[in-house]
């Protein structure tokens, strides 16, 4: 049972570590120093952590934290930096605790903390990068905020209950690898478009109208995914957003081709291999939104269930709006019709 407990700690520190690791440092510190808690003999290693220097040195770095974490792309680069710092610390959290023990554990210890240190710090960076696609900073105070209280309680429950905390940690770090797959798609996502914006040339430089045709390998997946091999009267390369038809996150291209000019293609490219999807826009909706990080283009099949969404970075922007008018034109000619 003793092992156990010492097990609980040292992955309940860890998992919460990857969510702000000077914070963790800093409280555990305190804690040690004035007594608040009481270690058991195989976490005497942890009383280092109450020495005034490690106390001062996680406190200076949590202070600069604290603001840096609030400020939109500032805790991206933040996160970015400590995508190595955060699981190290945690492993090295783990080696200290055990002090003079078979190399072995050691070694075990600190991958198991540094793994669940990573998951946390994964999902953190996830959830920020989403959130700095809204140029507001609400939002990003709150999540901080939200981290830094569950870090709190996350160590008053360790030293309540370490099983119950680890029971926890578990149960989330199982949840984080389940979704890893999304959670990463959606850092790649939104790093893209960051980058995309970043890179993004004037008004006046960008491309009037989408592309004619596809690079060679997206066009030999169109044909070999579509029965129609007319030519192509645009093409725009996009990212799935919300929407019934397809998952969202998946890079690929939206082309219409001629003589089709009520249904759209979509042909992407995953892990598992390509996708593709065809939007009947007849009696349904195409509209075009300007947005901070992307454009995005809307579209609804048919009777207008279900709704897809597509996003475009902004160099895109002109040839999408351009694209939506040539499929609203036949649209509005149905509606009068009927």
């Amino acid at each position: 049972m003793e092992i156990l407990k010492t097990l609980a700690v040292l992955l309940s520190i860890g998992s919460l570590a990857g969510l702000n690791l000077y914070l963790t440092v800093f409280v555990s510190g305190l804690a040690m120093r004035f007594d608040w808690v009481t270690l058991p003999p195989s976490l005497n290693g942890l009383e280092v952590l109450g020495h005034p220097i490690v106390i001062a040195l996680a406190g200076i770095l949590y202070l600069f934290e604290f603001f840096a974490d609030k400020i939109p792309w500032i805790d991206t680069a933040w996160d970015s930096v400590h995508t190595f710092i955060r699981p190290v610390g945690a492993a090295a959290l783990a080696v200290a605790a055990l002090g003079e023990v078979n190399p072995v554990f050691e070694v075990i210890a600190a991958l198991l903390a540094g793994s669940m240190a990573l998951s946390s710090h994964l999902s953190k960076a996830g959830t920020r990068l989403v959130a700095n696609a809204s140029p507001e900073p609400f939002t990003n105070i709150g999540l901080s905020l939200a981290e830094d209280g569950i870090v709190l309680a996350g160590l008053s429950l360790i030293a309540w209950s370490p099983l119950v905390a680890l029971g926890i940690a578990i149960a989330v770090f199982i949840t984080i690898i389940a979704i890893l797959p999304i959670l990463l798609r959606s850092i790649r996502r939104h790093l893209w478009f960051a980058w995309r914006k970043l890179k993004c040339p004037a008004d006046d430089k960008k491309p009037d109208a989408p592309e004619t045709s596809l690079p060679t390998h997206w066009d030999a997946l169109l044909r070999r995914s579509h029965s129609n091999k007319a030519s192509i009267e645009w093409a725009l390369p996009c990212v799935t957003g919300k929407g019934s038809l397809l998952p969202p996150n998946i890079h690929g291209w939206l082309v219409l081709l001629q003589g089709d000019s009520q249904e759209i293609q979509f042909i992407g490219r995953t892990w598992r291999g390509s996708t593709f999807a065809a939007i009947d826009c007849r009696n349904g909706t195409a509209e075009f939104h300007s947005g901070f990080m992307a454009d995005r283009i809307s579209l609804a099949h048919r009777d207008g269930s279900p709704h897809q969404t597509f996003d475009l970075d902004h160099l895109h922007s002109k040839s999408a709006q351009f694209a939506i008018e040539t499929l609203q034109a036949p649209l509005e000619t149905t509606t009068e019709t009927e």
